[in-house]
């Protein structure tokens, strides 16, 4: 029989372990009719079974409390039945805007969550007794109610994300006492405040010595002039370049976009200096060292390329240098000197390196070296540490500036009021649009011509 999901709902193994679970204990007593309806939404009608699965999987998944009475029964069985109307109206639309979710698109989380369960037996035969027992039939059939309850489940996605995106839900306005009333109505279930930090950074990379660059760029001359007196590329690239990433294929980069490489070398792929397919390009410095670059391909904003990488040797006196460099912006940075003035000068962008990470950070979400070197700083003060580089051999230097340290605690309104109000937009532009729905959709709801829907799971 139909089974329906929330909206809001991740279906998981959790969602269903339970009920194979429970095909171990003795079957609870049900002496009510399960065919009887509960609402109808256009020609789809939702049953009393349907319902009473819903509200028995919300309170195994802890998303609801069990009722202690009649009333509060009654009470989950008209919120989970509205929920479940919701959805149906939804689905309804999907099917309007002809949204279809294929197999597969499902198959490698179905496979997943039957993996999952299968792993609470200890046999195939065990599995597939506890499976019957759930009345879910055999393994097969348990895998297509998955597949049904995770298509469902996925339409519901693609069809809000659809109706966003073609602003049928566009955000409603939100009062400041709605925020303020929400806020304390939801308080007590909000997780403490973790301790947080704020700070901007200068990441330092250790540099080759000249003499060093320079043995780097006689390597990949001759190893340029070897390709231009007819030596394959693609050999080369296997036996001499120094980047692991592409070593292997021949030093294969695949399909470049424009910005995903650093200047110097882009200018060659997108640039005045742009190859033609077959063509390669004299030794190129970057700041990770000497490129021979051979583009392969060429279509509208891409480029198919490879590249042969010599990097100069970084050593012991190089590492030792760029930690009083680091100490000397360290410095610098305390004196006054500005900020931007010395990331532009110092940092590693060529590293992807960020420089202002003024997004509050958990501290116990933070690298590990970055939480020892935060343990003890105050806001504005300075710290210099070493981060892994690109072998464990070379680290980088982090010079970095506290901005803000906020202790652990209970939520205010003020951490959590912008939260607080885009919750409320967005809940109340997907409650106006599904409104509008009811009013062009045959609803009836029939919860009061049964008898008690919700049992103990």
């Amino acid at each position: 029989m139909r089974r329906i999901l929330g909206i809001s709902l991740v279906v998981g193994a959790a969602a269903f372990a339970p009920a194979v679970a429970r095909a171990q204990q003795p079957a609870a007593d049900s002496t009510f009719r399960l065919d009887a309806i509960v609402a109808v939404v256009g020609d789809e009608p939702i049953t009393r079974f349907d319902l009473q699965q819903r509200v028995i999987q919300l309170i195994q998944e802890r998303q609801i409390t069990a009722p202690t009475d009649a009333a509060g029964q009654r009470a989950i069985e008209k919120q989970v039945l509205d929920q479940m109307i919701d959805e149906e109206l939804i689905l309804q639309k999907a099917k309007e805007l002809k949204i279809e979710v294929a197999d597969q698109d499902i198959a490698p989380d179905v496979d997943k969550q039957v993996k999952q369960v299968r792993s609470q037996f200890a046999s195939e035969a065990e599995f597939r007794d506890a499976i019957a027992k759930a009345g879910l039939g055999t393994p097969e059939e348990y895998r297509r109610m998955l597949t049904d309850q995770l298509r469902r489940q996925m339409t519901l996605q693609k069809t809000m994300a659809k109706l966003r995106q073609d602003n049928k839900i566009t955000p409603v306005n939100v009062t400041e006492s709605e925020v303020e009333a929400e806020f304390q109505r939801t308080r007590q279930f909000l997780p403490p405040r973790p301790a947080a930090v704020t700070f901007r950074q200068i990441v330092i990379a250790p540099q080759p010595s000249p003499a060093e660059k320079e043995v780097a760029r006689v390597k990949a001359e001759s190893i340029l002039a070897e390709i231009r007196h007819g030596s394959d590329f693609e050999q080369l690239a296997k036996r001499e370049s120094m980047d692991e990433t592409t070593r292997q294929t021949g030093g294969d980069l695949g399909w470049q976009r424009r910005g995903d490489n650093t200047p110097e070398f882009e200018r060659w792929l997108f640039g005045p200096y742009s190859l033609p397919p077959g063509q390669t390009s004299p030794v190129v410095e970057t700041p990770f060292g000497y490129h021979i670059i051979r583009v392969d391909r060429v279509q509208p904003a891409e480029v198919k390329a490879r590249q042969i990488l010599i990097k100069p040797t970084i050593d012991s006196s190089d590492i030792a240098r760029t930690a009083v460099l680091a100490d000397s912006v360290a410095k610098l940075l305390k004196t006054g000197v500005p900020f931007d003035t010395l990331a532009r000068k110092y940092n590693d962008y060529a590293g992807k390196e960020e420089t202002n990470l003024l997004t509050p950070f958990p501290r116990d979400s933070l690298p590990p070296t970055y939480q020892a070197a935060f343990k003890d700083a105050k806001p504005n003060d300075v710290v210099v540490f070493r981060i892994p580089g690109s072998t464990p051999e070379i680290p980088k230097f982090v010079v970095a500036q506290l901005i803000t340290v906020t202790e652990g605690g209970e939520r205010t309104l003020a951490d959590m009021r912008e939260i607080v109000r885009d919750n409320l937009a967005q809940a109340g532009a997907v409650r106006r649009f599904l409104d509008s729905l009811k009013q062009q959709t045959y609803v009836s709801v029939r919860l009061d011509d049964v008898g008690p829907v919700a049992t103990k799971p």
